[in-house]
């Protein structure tokens, strides 16, 4: 190699350090059909994809007793999530309505799916939330505005399912999204939207934040550190 190319190569790798990076993924598993929501992570339906974990706190430690599972599946029409959450104390909100969306939900232990299509403006994502309880939220955020949770005003049409396991100390929940909501592409494998999964276990007092990609910050909503969930033609 030449004087002039060693030069060249240096200023190049100097040019790109932050594209060597290779941010997290989620394969989401194609369904020929939809399916009634179910929470049994070894029905058909949920074995065909192959599992994420979320296991660090908002700022990369690790929460090994917490340590969830989350799968995801895609139609379609529509965007499918599972999640297994182990915990140890229940946050649960009193008398749950699980026929209206409950605005701040997210004071309540809750499973949190942060996604988008929008690579130019990062700022503009879909939140969606459910409980132990199967109470939900979904939310249209836009970081450009200073009260970016007025988005729970919007609605998205998606459905929830939730079952808690006390014995076991684990609960479930599924969540069926239309894609539509989401991406205004015709879904195909490919695909890659931004993603990013969070949870919030535990009393006020003993609150834990379990994150997929930690934010390192006290807010979830830092879409510089989302990962990506990829539509993947499923192997079953």
């Amino acid at each position: 190699m030449t004087g002039f190319a060693k030069l060249l190569s240096i200023a190049v790798l100097g040019f790109f350090p932050a594209t060597a990076v290779a941010q997290a993924v989620l394969e989401s598993a194609f369904a020929i059909e939809d399916a009634p929501l179910q929470v049994d992570p070894a029905s058909p339906f949920w074995s065909a994809s192959r599992p994420v974990y979320m296991e660090k706190d908002s700022f990369g430690r690790a929460v090994p007793q917490y340590r969830t599972e989350v799968r995801s599946r895609w139609t379609k029409g529509n965007l499918y999530f599972l999640f297994i959450c182990p915990y140890e104390q229940l946050h649960l909100k009193p008398e749950p309505n699980t026929l209206q969306e409950t605005n701040q939900l997210w004071n309540w232990d809750v499973a949190e799916v942060f996604v988008g299509s929008n690579f130019d403006d990062i700022k503009r994502y879909k939140e969606f939330e459910v409980s132990p309880q199967g109470e939900w939220l979904d939310l249209d955020v836009n970081l450009h505005n200073a009260h970016h949770e007025d988005g729970w005003k919007w609605n998205s049409g998606f459905a929830v399912a939730a079952s808690i396991d006390r014995q076991k100390h684990v609960w479930y929940a599924a969540m069926r999204i239309p894609l539509a909501v989401i991406d205004a592409r015709k879904p195909v494998p490919g695909n890659t939207l931004r993603l990013n999964l969070f949870r919030s276990q535990g009393p006020s007092e003993h609150r834990h934040q379990i994150t997929w990609q930690p934010p390192m910050s006290e807010t979830f909503h830092v879409p510089e550190r989302f990962g990506l969930l990829k539509l993947v033609q499923s192997k079953h």
